[in-house]
């Protein structure tokens, strides 16, 4: 491999693996089609770093503006059936392009269609991660998107923002790359972007309050998507760029070090996280919250011990066995996460209660952890 040394201070001083997201806005020109200039632009650059032995994982937006190029319609279909088709003739469509744009680099692609059901599925979740690493070891590079034909709500990441930085920590990426059509996030005042922010150690409420920018007719996700995907992937322990897919030669700018777009900073998790905890605390949608005490927190976070009946006051939601919960704070903070052992009605039934005193309180009782610490990931 090629070593790089960095001199944009907190990016790491030698990268390897790198997870490229380009979004609608980056792929599609003004008139909603594929821009193929474009991406023989991008295939060009991402052939370069693969002649340095970088391992790359490309996310790609943009199957449902092929689709509807293809289809010969004029606008993006609203029905989740038209939607659906558009992306299932336009995966095909964008692939082929992507393909022609490596073949003159002789560099062999891969496509990987995901929902957020796959990567929740333990299971699915590493056979997805063992053919993503088995495909780079062979110097294929993974081309992602969600597979929207199959695709619902109850299972959609929302926007590929957020499937990059699942699919950078299903892989322990070393750098998470955001093109969009920005420099990068801007400070606000009274509504105006004042500054470019060079680098963000941590993404708040604040923060996301600056971002400006929604989706567009051709894109689902924002600067907010962003900030919050980058959020994800650096609790995860991956630092992320997000940086103008627009401008040549921005993917070789930023793997040199230059103080381009907006780096969001590693909290470096990565070295804490066991793999089967990362899945638990970024892979999981919580399906309900227990609100615990000051006692059951001082023990959660503290002493490193699991949850038990005596420290929850209430719950939220109604969830089964097995869900994964948030555990709050009286508050309303989110302090952990982890996947429970009794249902909602059971939780009811044994809160405030002491362990000892649950087989007399419910016919199927499980264990005296409500979640145990090894199902538990602390989350602030």
């Amino acid at each position: 491999m090629q070593n790089t040394e960095f001199t944009r201070p907190g990016l790491p001083a030698q990268l390897k693996r790198i997870v490229i997201k380009a979004g609608s806005r980056v792929l599609v020109d003004e008139r909603g089609c594929p821009d193929h200039v474009r991406i023989q632009q991008l295939a060009d650059e991402l052939a370069e770093m693969h002649r340095q032995n970088f391992e790359i994982i490309l996310v790609t937006s943009g199957a449902i503006a092929a689709g509807v190029q293809a289809m010969g319609w004029s606008k993006r279909p609203v029905s989740l059936p038209e939607l659906q088709m558009a992306a299932a003739v336009g995966q095909n469509v964008l692939m082929n392009i992507y393909a022609g744009g490596f073949r003159q680099h002789n560099i062999t692609l891969g496509q990987i269609l995901l929902t957020h059901d796959d990567l929740n599925h333990r299971e699915r979740h590493l056979n997805a991660r063992n053919t993503m690493l088995a495909m780079l070891r062979n110097r294929i590079i993974p081309v992602v998107n969600e597979n929207d034909v199959v695709a619902v709500d109850e299972i959609r990441f929302g926007d590929n923002d957020v499937l990059a930085s699942m699919v950078s920590t299903l892989v322990h990426g070393d750098l998470l790359i955001l093109l969009t059509t920005s420099d990068g996030f801007y400070r606000t005042e009274n509504g105006l972007m004042k500054e470019r922010i060079s680098t963000l150690k941590n993404v708040s409420e604040e923060t996301l309050a600056m971002a400006q920018g929604k989706g567009s007719a051709w894109s689902s996700g924002g600067m907010a998507s962003k900030l919050k995907a980058a959020q994800h992937a650096a609790h995860s322990g991956t630092p992320v760029v997000i940086a103008n897919g627009l401008q040549s030669g921005i993917i070789s700018q930023i793997l040199q070090g230059i103080d381009t777009g907006t780096l969001i900073l590693s909290d470096g998790n990565r070295n804490r996280l066991r793999a089967r905890k990362k899945w638990i605390a970024f892979f999981h949608r919580p399906g309900g919250s227990v609100i615990v005490d000051d006692g059951a927190i001082d023990a959660i976070k503290q002493r490193g011990n699991s949850l038990l009946p005596v420290g929850i006051r209430d719950t939220e939601g109604s969830f089964a066995i097995g869900t994964l919960l948030n555990i709050k704070s009286t508050d309303g903070t989110t302090v952990a996460r982890g996947l429970t052992a009794y249902s909602r009605d059971d939780i009811q039934r044994i809160k405030g209660r002491r362990s000892a005193d649950l087989p007399g309180l419910i016919g199927n009782y499980r264990s005296e952890e409500v979640i145990h610490r090894d199902n538990m990931v602390l989350m602030e």
